[in-house]
């Protein structure tokens, strides 16, 4: 079975540096009656600087979380909040359809809805005689 890839690019520009070291994205996953649902705090990322890709059974969130005016930090106390690019790849305890995925920023917070595959009932195939 082909796997349909559905790649929803934001920046087609976004460069992700392999020089940086890369965060992980904190994710809650949960189910309700129709949809899985993946949610994660992206406070202070630029929608332009996500994007997300899914596959029938895999979901990947890349982005960079950005420091505003850096250059003017002269001594840091505290560092605990990741800056710089960051993902998160995962795969989904059930098949989902790829091509109804949403994805909703709120407040900081990303919320995708990936509605889950419906699989058909079990069929009886009656048996024909020639």
């Amino acid at each position: 079975m082909e796997e349909k890839i559905v790649s929803k690019k934001i920046n087609n520009n976004t460069i992700w540096p392999s020089s940086e070291e890369e965060g992980e994205l904190a994710i809650d996953l949960y189910e309700t009656k129709d949809d899985l649902v993946l949610q994660a705090a992206i406070g202070g990322v630029a929608i332009n600087d996500l994007d997300i890709s899914i596959t029938n059974d895999m979901i990947t969130i890349r982005g960079k979380r950005n420091r505003e005016d850096e250059s003017k930090i002269e001594k840091l106390y505290y560092n605990e909040c990741f800056w710089g690019p960051f993902s998160r790849s995962l795969i989904l305890p059930q098949e989902i359809n790829a091509d109804k995925a949403r994805a909703i920023v709120k407040n900081g917070l990303l919320s995708i809805y990936l509605p889950k595959l419906v699989k058909t009932q079990k069929k009886t195939l009656k048996i024909e005689e020639e």
